[in-house]
């Protein structure tokens, strides 16, 4: 079997949420417990770090692996949902699982997967916490897929859960408010294991992570409440405005990890904020591909995100400024095109899965916002119209979806030119 094949075998067996959306969501945690047992429960021989959240959930896990990685300790991370290739998800130090892997995976197992129906993330789980336990990791740092208290990832017990953000996302799946959201991702804090929360959003949904921690004694620490300058960073290779708070919150996560005497030093701090997408492969965080014109892309695709994307984009110097945007259909994608400025050039287009929203669709959603633009099929004809047209002097910026991202970096020779 190749690798195009197994990959092809899991894709088509266990639809990935990315893809289609709701219709690969599932409930509960008996068939990954079922997995779990199956395997012999991997992930007990090897530390964990839970990281759940809305917004940041990527750069945070990435950081504290690359952290970790710079102290010396070999460190498995799982992360959701990939860009151009799935391997991407299952890292041991930064080096991707490898393709045998995968394929031994899927010819070696799927006469017993195929009777569960498992979700394509149980799958996914269960070959991530298997492959950790081979490589003998000293850590894995673990991101929640979606929610918190019925994800997959949630039948590890970590040294320490965090908690980014919460904002409006996934909410036919977590509810309408805050306050539900904030109760379903607070699903991942444990029993007296310390938990950090990044971000305050308000007195009531602080409350919720108050409570149940206290529910269930474990220490809590609210990342906006304490002076965590441990170390002075001088170099941080996340640029985006959102890594304000990023920052903050793997700064206080740090702290927790050191009072459990997991030793951290300051120069491993340091390097792994410095060095983190080079240590650990992240992409798609206000990643710069280009200078003339300036390029750059990002992942943010919900309200949360796009606050912060907006005031850089108006920040950065430009003469004209290109936007190379489309978005899925379960976002709240009104909201997200009133956030956007008026005067920039729009290259509307859509992703290559099925969640995309039709560009015609998203087209006419933000002609009625004032935003001005022609329509392209394809994220790689939309970057070929914006090359053409765009000055040295002028901006590009691509996004509005993870999946637009995706299909821009997947671009034959995009990311070699970088």
């Amino acid at each position: 079997m190749t690798y195009e094949k197994a990959i092809k075998y899991l894709f088509d067996s266990a639809p990935m949420f990315q893809n289609v959306g709701a219709a690969a969501y599932k409930e509960g945690l008996g068939g990954t417990l079922f997995l779990d047992e199956h395997f012999g429960h991997p992930h007990r021989s090897y530390r964990c770090i839970h990281v759940g959240g809305t917004n940041g959930k990527g750069s945070v896990t990435h950081t504290l692996a690359a952290i970790l990685q710079a102290q010396g300790y070999r460190v498995g991370l799982y992360t959701s949902p990939h860009l151009v290739d799935f391997r991407e998800r299952i890292r041991v130090n930064g080096k991707m699982i490898s393709k045998k892997r995968v394929i031994d995976f899927v010819e070696q197992e799927h006469s017993f997967f195929e009777p569960l129906h498992p979700s394509f993330f149980e799958l996914a789980t269960a070959l991530a916490f298997q492959y950790f336990a081979e490589q003998k990791v000293d850590f894995a740092v673990v991101e929640v897929g979606l929610g918190g208290r019925l994800d997959c990832t949630n039948i590890i017990t970590p040294e320490l859960s965090v908690i980014t953000n919460i904002s409006f996302d996934h909410v036919q799946f977590l509810g309408d408010t805050l306050p539900k959201i904030a109760s379903e991702k607070a699903g991942i804090i444990k029993p007296g294991i310390p938990v950090c929360i990044g971000e305050n959003i308000n007195e009531e949904v602080k409350a919720v992570f108050a409570n149940k921690a206290q529910e269930v004694g474990a220490p809590i620490a609210f990342a906006e409440d304490e002076n965590c300058q441990i170390v002075k960073l001088s170099n941080c290779q996340l640029t985006g405005f959102c890594q304000e708070k990023n920052r903050r919150t793997i700064l206080s996560s740090v702290r927790l990890l050191r009072e459990r005497g997991i030793k951290i030093s300051d120069q491993a701090i340091k390097k792994g904020f410095a060095e983190v997408c080079t240590m650990t492969g992240l992409m798609g965080r206000w990643q710069i591909l280009k200078k003339k014109p300036l390029t750059i892309c990002d992942t943010g695709h919900n309200v949360g995100g796009m606050q912060y994307i907006t005031k850089q984009l108006q920040e950065t110097p430009h003469k004209k400024l290109h936007i190379i945007i489309g978005m899925v259909n379960d976002k709240d994608v009104s909201t997200v095109l009133g956030m956007l400025p008026k005067d920039a050039v729009y290259y509307f287009t859509q992703a290559s899965v099925t969640r995309a929203m039709p560009v015609e669709e998203f087209s006419a959603k933000a002609k009625a916002h004032g935003l001005c633009g022609n329509c392209f099929e394809t994220v790689e004809s939309a970057y070929k119209a914006t090359k053409k047209k765009a000055k040295k002097d002028d901006v590009i910026f691509v996004g509005g979806s993870t999946f637009i991202v995706a299909d821009l970096l997947k671009i034959k020779g995009l990311l070699r030119c970088c």
